[in-house]
């Protein structure tokens, strides 16, 4: 498909927010009529997906890294402290927690690198053809790749085989480009139907599907796995993964002629990409698409960082934290992703983007250092709380991408920002999985801080940005008034 099939595509949808949609009602909807009518106010297309596959993924992070503390403690003779009377206060030295600790981060970033360095390259190749081939693909085969990862956790689980065969399937989902290919198609569906005033409300909607999936399984998580152990949750998360890609096969209309000469590994997408960001045309946009890129590459990285260290910091002395309190926790975490939009909506009425985006990395921050040197399960939770608008920052960043491109390098764009988010998830687990047990002798809660750190510098670079398109936005308005 060319360039300017997709800007036939792009001006249709902008004209009318009916095309390319699923009613509530779940009928099939074709390009090229109006969908039927249906008693429901409001119509979903990408949003099941982006909440099957979040709830997949969020059910099982805490259980797997459970799991694999479990097996470190028993293999060490550790037992959660069998030696001191139990987790507690008074085991925070003991240098079999430290070695469970140790383990338990060494192997959680083999098992992120093998997944996210494969996911990295097949990614950008995903996101930019499903220009071409169509945005449904994106999603259903990512959602196969990680049902199959589901099936060798399984595997794992029942026959007790080593945890080296918990990094073959993360290999085996990112081949299928991993979770980073369904938020790439889902974020590139988004901007193929919907208007520019209205993509940074429609992007938080779609982000608080994470938060809304991410704390339903959290809770879930945490008691189901008290009482039935780990093998029963992992049925779930295989369920939901099959769900999600037969839901995008049913139900989501394609906004994307498919071009049935597309190929999957060509160098064409690369170039695509590459051209993205070498071009200056209008001026300055390359600057910006650069600079934007950058702050959201940090913001995410330090998310995906800390996101990693949650459990973990949670699970040891002198919080001591088990599954119901870690569910609880993480459910906490999530609830963000709701505040943040209801926060962003009531912002946008007074504030421009950039402010909004300013006051979520402040509330980021906050919440951090408040983490850092929590030693009470009070403490904890005040940290969550704080963090109440920390995913303000992102869908602001995400719009502004998108409305610095043209119509036809949507595809190209969100390909590129799923290969940022696969790179900070490199980085991110590679950073903050080295740093915790490296700091673990001098301050716990260190990683946090310098997460905290990390963020000033998009802070600054986001107030600069707004500054300038402040100012460039009263001159144009003064030079038409002269006009």
């Amino acid at each position: 498909m060319d360039d300017s099939d997709t800007g036939a595509i792009l001006a249709e949808d902008l004209e009318s927010s009916d095309s390319s949609k699923v009613c509530c009602c779940c009928f099939r909807v074709p390009q090229n009529k109006r969908p039927p009518p249906c008693s429901c106010p409001f119509s979903v297309t990408v949003e099941p997906v982006m909440f099957l596959s979040t709830f997949s993924m969020a059910l099982q992070m805490p259980l797997y890294t459970q799991y694999l503390w479990d097996r470190f403690s028993e293999d060490v003779g550790y037992n959660n402290g069998t030696k001191g009377g139990g987790c507690n206060a008074s085991t925070v030295h003991d240098p079999l927690q430290k070695e469970v600790e140790t383990l338990t981060a060494h192997w959680s970033l083999y098992i992120n690198l093998g997944g996210f360095v494969v996911g990295l390259i097949m990614v950008t190749l995903l996101g930019s053809w499903s220009d071409r081939a169509g945005r449904r693909l994106v999603l259903i085969i990512p959602s196969l790749g990680l049902a199959v990862q589901a099936t060798v956790y399984l595997i794992v689980m029942y026959l007790k085989l080593p945890v080296f065969w918990f990094l073959i399937g993360r290999i085996c989902s990112g081949l299928s480009g991993d979770f980073n290919a369904i938020l790439a198609g889902c974020f590139a569906y988004v901007a193929d139907t919907s208007a520019r005033g209205s993509r940074t409300f429609r992007v938080a909607i779609l982000e608080s599907c994470l938060g809304l999936a991410g704390m339903f399984a959290s809770i879930i998580g945490g008691q189901w796995r008290r009482a039935q152990g780990y093998i029963n949750p992992f049925w779930l998360v295989l369920a939901t993964n099959l769900a999600a890609a037969l839901y995008a096969y049913l139900f989501v209309p394609e906004t994307v002629t498919p071009d049935p000469e597309a190929k999957l590994l060509s160098t064409r997408h690369h170039r695509a990409i590459y051209r993205l960001y070498a071009s200056d045309t209008p001026q300055g946009r390359r600057t910006k698409l650069w600079l934007y890129t950058l702050c959201f590459f940090l913001v995410v990285s330090v998310h995906f960082g800390c996101s990693d260290l949650y459990v973990l910091y949670e699970l040891s002395a002198p919080l001591c934290w088990g599954p119901e309190l870690i569910g609880y926790g993480s459910a906490a975490k999530h609830l963000a992703y709701l505040t943040s939009l209801m926060g962003l909506r009531v912002m946008q009425c007074c504030l421009e983007d950039s402010w909004v985006a300013l006051v979520g990395l402040s509330s980021n921050i906050v919440g951090l250092i408040v983490f850092s040197v929590a030693n009470t399960t009070a403490l904890m939770f005040t940290g969550y709380g704080l963090c109440f608008l920390f995913m303000a920052s992102t869908p602001v960043l995400r719009s502004k991408l998108s409305t610095l491109v043209g119509p036809a390098e949507q595809g190209a764009l969100f390909a590129s920002v799923a290969c940022v988010e696969g790179l900070c998830s490199l980085v991110s687990s590679g950073v903050f999985n080295s740093l915790y047990p490296a700091t673990l002798h001098f301050m716990k809660g260190f990683p946090f801080i310098f997460g905290a750190a990390i963020l000033f510098i998009p802070a600054g670079i986001i107030g600069g940005l707004g500054c300038q398109e402040k100012k460039e936005s009263t001159e144009n308005r003064e030079g038409s008034g002269i006009s």
